[in-house]
């Protein structure tokens, strides 16, 4: 269990740091979705994991046979799929072509000055609703599940 927790601990050391690494790479949006979501919420939600859960286990009866398949066929699906994929870095490559798209014509259309938040606001509007519903709803279930329920006669006495 001292290990559980110590990878939940340190889970959300990495998160603040990855959060400090994208504010030095002034990417301050970035940086504040990671340490809210990741050492935030996250080990928030690992550490309620922990203190919610039984230190004993049981032994699994199973065999190897089926997980290995599942594991070895996902690989050969994910290895099929890359080698498809064009070079890294090509300067040809439909990602490469939208950057400046985005770039010339954001400030005309959105009127907002940072490329950066024109396209989250504008472009990615519903992409963004999306991550804030998801943040919503994992601090709902954060609530649900650090709830307690009062045992019968403990209410409040007048």
């Amino acid at each position: 269990m001292r290990n559980l927790f110590a990878v939940a601990v340190l889970t959300g050391i990495y998160s603040f740091l990855m959060a400090s690494v994208m504010l030095v790479l002034d990417a301050p949006d970035v940086a504040l979705t990671e340490a809210s979501v990741g050492a935030g919420v996250g080990t928030v939600l690992l550490l309620g994991t922990l203190y919610l859960t039984k230190t004993d286990e049981a032994r699994p009866i199973h065999s190897v046979a089926l997980p290995l398949f599942v594991a070895v066929g996902t690989a050969a699906i994910l290895i099929f799929g890359v080698t498809g994929t064009p070079p890294f870095g090509a300067a040809d490559t439909p990602v490469q072509l939208a950057g400046p798209d985005y770039i010339n014509r954001s400030l005309p259309e959105t009127g907002i000055v940072n490329v950066v938040s024109s396209v989250l606001a504008s472009y990615r509007g519903f992409d963004t609703l999306g991550e804030t519903v998801v943040i919503f709803t994992a601090g709902i279930a954060i609530l649900m599940l650090l709830k307690r329920a009062t045992p019968p006669g403990a209410g409040r006495k007048d």
